[in-house]
């Protein structure tokens, strides 16, 4: 049985009654239940059928079948050496693409998104700023486990991207592609990363390479004057995977890599459907956000509730004053989310109280789902300058929730 209190001590105590952050670690138990344990406290946590089975599947439904390889495009990005005069050029990000027509048919908002990006790359193809990659915040199908779902659904569309617009595709996994399982080695979880890895297998760094960390799907790679982490936001407890994104950072060369993208499935704050919380978000903000200070991130890029939206933080450190750009862009196709309130926010703010973390929420979502509209983004880069640009699938493509076309992200 797990037993545990609540601490009223420091907002950074009052923080990890939530999430430990020392000594993190997964437990389970013969009475079905899972605890974090940390050297503060352990919490109880049920397990839900969607974490031991995945969503829709019980044990032995799983197909015979093997997930295709998303190919590679003919023009992959080159090795990190050879880009480095590289300083403008753009890129796409967007997520949460899941359907009601998964295992039945190819995704069909998703489809039409894709065609949209296909344009766009068209477009800007001869400017300053061509289309070197996307960037997938996770949820790419409803269940991941379900080889079928991925082969029917997905990959033949995401494909388009890598065959016909030549640009490498990089997904990372969110919880209905690898369940809600905090930590490694759960079996279902298991399941859902080997269908994930079969799939990028011929896109993301392989294991053993140094921008991969083994047996996790969390990678990064360097292109031009950007470097980009995906990492795993279902197990942000993991020690493993917080060490390996320390050290990628740690170790760059930050007069040439002068803009830190992290790409992740929980953003650290939302005001929709999941503006509460869970414990995965808690890991992030609790473990990596200080990190990302630490190391002035430019950007994390989001998803997990399913519209658009904004948040900007400023930190202050001995080099000065600092801006971190928080974007939710899950417009790919699931069912839209509604804005449900502001998150709490007030431990989070008070542990960053000696940095002077100021959060401020400037774009929100709409309070009826329907008007927060399908759609992806295109973030330029020029030099150690970043704007974005919404694109939203027709006949919503007039969607600009900062009132104009290209948003600059800066003071």
């Amino acid at each position: 049985m797990c037993h545990y209190k609540i601490f009223r001590h420091t907002a950074q105590q009052r923080l990890t009654r939530w999430i430990g952050v020392e000594r993190m670690s997964i437990r389970k138990h013969n009475n079905g239940k899972t605890c974090i344990a940390s050297s503060r406290r352990i919490i109880p946590i049920l397990l839900f059928a969607s974490l031991q089975f995945g969503v829709g599947t019980a044990p032995g439904q799983q197909p015979a079948t093997a997930v295709r390889a998303i190919p590679a495009p003919a023009t992959p990005l080159p090795p990190e050496d050879q880009s480095a005069e590289v300083t403008r050029f753009s890129f796409i990000a967007y997520g949460d693409t899941r359907s009601a027509t998964d295992g039945t048919a190819l995704q069909p908002v998703h489809s039409q998104l894709v065609d949209s990006m296909l344009q766009s790359v068209q477009r800007l193809q001869t400017t300053e700023f061509p289309v070197r990659f996307v960037l997938q915040s996770g949820d790419a199908v409803t269940n991941g486990r379900i080889v079928g779902q991925l082969n029917t659904s997905f990959v033949d569309i995401v494909s388009r991207l890598t065959q016909e617009a030549n640009v490498p595709y990089y997904l990372i996994p969110g919880n209905h592609d690898v369940t809600t399982a905090l930590s490694v080695g759960f079996p279902a979880r298991d399941e859902g990363l080997r269908n994930y890895l079969a799939m990028m297998s011929q896109i993301i760094p392989p294991d053993g390479s140094t921008r991969r960390l083994a047996g996790y799907p969390t990678y990064a790679f360097g292109y031009g004057n950007t470097f980009v982490i995906g990492l795993d936001s279902n197990i942000s407890p993991d020690e493993t995977q917080f060490n390996w994104v320390k050290s990628q950072l740690e170790g760059l060369n930050r007069n040439r890599f002068v803009n830190v993208i992290v790409f992740l499935h929980h953003a650290p704050f939302t005001s929709g459907g999941h503006r509460i919380a869970e414990l995965a978000t808690m890991g992030i903000r609790i473990r990596y956000m200080p990190l990302f200070r630490t190391h002035h991130v430019a950007a994390i890029l989001g998803g997990h509730d399913h519209e658009f939206e904004h948040y900007v933080e400023h930190y202050t450190d001995a080099s000065g004053v600092h801006r971190m750009d928080l974007i939710v862009s899950a417009g790919g196709g699931a069912p839209l989310y509604a804005y449900t309130g502001e998150p709490d926010t007030a431990d989070y703010l008070a542990a960053g109280a000696s940095a002077k973390v100021q959060l401020d929420h400037i774009v929100k979502p709409f309070p009826v789902a329907a008007d927060n509209k399908f759609h992806f983004t295109i973030l330029r880069v020029d030099g150690n300058k970043l704007s974005v640009e919404i694109v939203g699938l027709d006949p919503a493509a007039n969607f600009k929730p900062y009132g104009k076309d290209v948003f600059d992200l800066r003071d």
